[in-house]
């Protein structure tokens, strides 16, 4: 019994980082571009940098018809939430990582920005 215990807590703690390991994994990049319209930092355990960019047109939902074409994003890097906020409102390219699962101390979304810039028209 003991060594069954033993083998078991093992299985749990590898299991466990492995998953923060995989988490952690870029799945995607890209870029999106829109309006930059909010930029928060929120949370009630974990205050983590939240952003929404409007990316223009609209999408049918499910059961309530149109609604905007908002994207939500998180943000690490305080460098990028300086740039962020002194473009809030304007026109702006995000660039981005998407990881497989996002930790709450990281963000709330999986989309994580990398950078940004101002388009100009």
């Amino acid at each position: 019994m003991k060594k069954f215990l033993t083998i078991l807590i093992l299985v749990v703690i590898v299991g466990t980082i492995g998953f923060f390991w995989v988490s952690t994994w870029t799945y995607s990049e890209g870029s999106r571009s829109g309006q930059l319209i909010k930029v928060t930092k929120k949370g009630v355990v974990f205050k983590t940098h939240e952003a929404q960019l409007n990316m223009g047109g609209l999408r049918t939902k499910n059961t309530d018809g149109l609604e905007g074409n908002i994207w939500d994003f998180s943000i690490i890097d305080e460098a990028v939430v300086e740039k962020l906020n002194a473009l809030e409102g304007r026109h702006v390219k995000v660039t981005y990582k998407e990881r497989y699962n996002s930790m709450p101390w990281i963000g709330k979304t999986n989309y994580i920005a990398t950078d940004v810039t101002e388009l100009t028209d």
